[in-house]
């Protein structure tokens, strides 16, 4: 599978925002497009590059690439409600990213790798698919000989004091989390225009 190994705070730049699932940078520096002309005043952006840009930051936040990110829009247009809701609760609902929101990783990256490496169980079996739906009720947790490794305690105990979603429990002392209700979309960590990114493929798909 294609992965992007660049900088990410160039992809931050490059959507005017901190994405929290790319970086633990809390602030950027430089909060303008890289490149030469970066700084350069620059019109009003367009109906189409305002639904473009929010597209970016949903697909650099969760780390999905354009195919699959299609993929979600088209099942998310087919489900029962509204599709920006539907969207934001299949991406929210991804194994890589509620590993991330639980705090047994820095970055969403970062929780991939732990899940690729089969560390990650859900509801006692072991996962190794970032891309997994984690359904209401599910546990997840990590593998009990891995809880003690160092790359495991380090990140739970820096992750101590950061806030959680109100739909996920966690229990740091057995690195046990559970997936109560449906993800909500007041609880995304960045802001996000999900109704424009609908917009965006309504002609395109």
């Amino acid at each position: 599978m294609a992965r992007y190994r660049g900088p990410r705070l160039k992809k931050c730049r490059r959507v005017g925002t901190v994405l929290p699932g790319l970086t633990t940078t809390p602030t950027l520096d430089r909060p303008f497009p890289p490149g030469e002309h970066g700084t350069k005043r620059r019109a009003k952006p367009s109906d189409y590059k305002v639904r473009l840009l929010e597209k970016q930051k949903a697909r650099f936040h969760y780390g999905i690439l354009e195919k699959q990110f299609q993929g979600y829009v088209k099942k998310a247009s087919r489900m029962r409600g509204n599709a920006a809701e539907n969207l934001i609760l299949l991406l929210e609902s991804r194994l890589d990213n509620l590993v991330w929101r639980m705090g047994l990783a820095r970055t969403i990256p970062a929780a991939r790798q732990l899940i690729v490496h089969r560390h990650v169980l859900v509801n006692g079996k072991r996962v190794d698919r970032p891309s997994y739906q984690v359904s209401a009720g599910d546990e997840i947790s990590v593998k009990e000989r891995s809880r003690t490794k160092g790359f495991v305690t380090e990140v739970i105990e820096q992750s101590a004091g950061l806030p959680r979603p109100s739909w996920l429990d966690f229990d740091p002392a057995k690195a046990t989390g559970k997936l109560t209700t449906k993800p909500d979309r007041h609880d995304l960590p960045f802001d996000l225009n999900e109704a424009a990114i609908i917009e965006f493929y309504s002609q395109k798909l």
